[in-house]
């Protein structure tokens, strides 16, 4: 395994008192046991939610503008498959809305919408992640799906299904995160098919983060490009048929994230994500256990007296932006074929659908500085580390 390999595998070793709680927990556990319905230690948690962890998804969408923009299929599919495994920059100063909601508990799934209105590009799909337990590691199989839409090519539709994640080593040695598995994306337009294998490191032999696929021909199955590489850190394509030399499909290093804009937490909704878990999150970046677990068993017990509140007058849970079809997945509850061509008019429309206020009177009002005492304690912490590192 190559210097850059270890460098870009995520590992972390625990302490002694962490371990001693998961083996205290998984020792109430079976193998291949649904995890979904059991609450973690809140030491094994990240700062962010699911909810805006599904953000990730959004790291690089001008691969996207670009890809929408060949007029070759072919090139715009390859365009594509660039985008999804760059993580799944707006750099011509377009903008973009972006939308997720937990719109179920039990089971968990997240439901998010995307959209740009002057390439007319769309993303939407909902995430089902389920949770298992396998002895020294954890799974979580994220099933669900995403549908890009390219509406400049007569809604030209992108299917996209995802790779599992596991956490090794939860029992003993160090904990290493790893995807693993088969995931798609398919375009049934322009009969194309990219199936790429996340390849899980063996016991002996293998490399971290090692991917191998191909894009294809729905009809024949003829090969048309491989793709190899690591989805870390570099990967490289090779046209099949012409049997050429790899050459880079994309390099991390050479790349950045586009920075996402969010009104500060005064002009949220209570419920809003990085509102609803501000003081979790601080806790768990100043790594102050004890009041991570007192605010996170805050939030839930009152999660739990609204649920029980609802059962008792008998009504349910309906989701503000997206609602269940007939098809079994949830879709956004503007529906593409209301947003109107024209840039500005559909700007106007998806910015009141997703920016006004439960009061229905104003827009969340995106000039304001972040002013909060706990975001901008949590955004020196975060800072203070990232020197140390």
């Amino acid at each position: 395994m190559s210097k850059c390999d270890d460098v870009s595998v995520v590992e972390e070793e625990l302490d002694e008192e962490p371990r001693s709680i998961i083996l205290s927990m998984i020792s109430q556990l079976s193998k291949d046991m649904d995890l979904s319905r059991i609450t973690f230690p809140t030491f094994v948690l990240e700062p962010r939610s699911f909810t805006e962890r599904v953000t990730d998804f959004m790291s690089h969408p001008d691969f996207l503008i670009n890809a929408s923009k060949r007029e070759d299929p072919v090139e715009r599919f390859i365009g594509v498959v660039k985008y999804y495994m760059s993580g799944c920059t707006f750099d011509d100063k377009s903008s973009a809305f972006f939308v997720a909601e937990q719109v179920s508990h039990h089971p968990p799934i997240t439901a998010m919408f995307y959209h740009c209105p002057e390439h007319h590009i769309a993303i939407e799909g909902d995430l089902r992640p389920k949770s298992r337990f396998f002895g020294n590691s954890v799974g979580m199989l994220l099933e669900g799906y995403a549908k890009i839409h390219f509406n400049k090519w007569g809604n030209e539709e992108y299917l996209v299904t995802y790779p599992n994640m596991y956490a090794r080593g939860i029992l003993f040695g160090k904990m290493v995160l790893e995807l693993g598995e088969t995931s798609t994306v398919t375009c049934e337009q322009s009969d194309l098919m990219f199936e790429v294998e996340f390849k899980t490191k063996g016991l002996i032999w293998g490399s971290y983060n090692q991917i191998s696929g191909k894009i294809k021909r729905i009809s024949t199955k003829e090969v048309l490009y491989d793709i190899s590489g690591n989805w870390q850190t570099t990967i490289y394509i090779a046209d099949h048929r012409k049997k050429s030399e790899p050459v880079v499909l994309f390099d991390s290093s050479k790349e950045t994230v586009v920075p996402q804009t969010v009104a500060c937490v005064a002009e949220q909704e209570a419920n809003e994500s990085r509102n609803l878990w501000k003081n979790v999150t601080k806790a768990i970046v100043e790594s102050d256990l004890d009041a991570a677990t007192k605010h996170k068993s805050a939030i839930e017990e009152e999660q739990r007296e609204v649920a029980k509140r609802r059962e008792a007058d008998g009504s349910r849970f309906v989701p503000r932006f997206f609602q269940l079809e007939i098809d079994g997945f949830y879709h956004p509850n503007l529906m593409l074929k209301d947003i109107p061509d024209d840039p500005q008019q559909a700007t106007e429309k998806i910015t009141q659908w997703i920016f006004t206020k439960s009061d229905g009177e104003e827009l969340q009002d995106f000039s304001k500085p972040e002013e909060d005492p706990v975001v901008r304690a949590t955004a020196a912490a975060v800072a203070a580390k990232s020197r140390r590192h």
